[in-house]
């Protein structure tokens, strides 16, 4: 499969629960989601030749806790160097009160 802007898509709202659901069950001592602002986003997106974002599982060893790294990807599907995200604020503490998927 090639990347461009278009990669990936919609799943349903059930999908999406069991998914999450099975994680949890599988993994109830880690973190169940993350979250970065929009203006983190784009400033991974609005990089030159951006196409989309990579986003690579990772752990905290100081934490003891899965993490995320985010990366912008650039049209040769390589991992573009210049900005690179983590440091989200993590649930738990950072949880929705409602959540329609927990």
């Amino acid at each position: 499969m090639a990347l461009d802007a278009n990669t990936g898509g919609a799943i349903s709202l059930t999908t999406a629960q069991e998914y999450i659901s099975e994680f949890q069950r599988r993994y109830p001592n880690e973190i169940k989601a993350s979250f970065i602002g929009a203006n983190n986003v784009n400033s991974l997106l609005v990089q030159n030749d951006c196409i989309g974002i990579r986003i690579y599982n990772g752990y905290d060893v100081k934490q003891e806790k899965m993490n995320q790294v985010l990366v912008g990807v650039d049209p040769q599907e390589n991992d573009m160097r210049d900005l690179i995200m983590d440091d989200m604020a993590v649930c738990p503490p950072y949880c929705p009160i409602n959540s329609i998927l927990d």
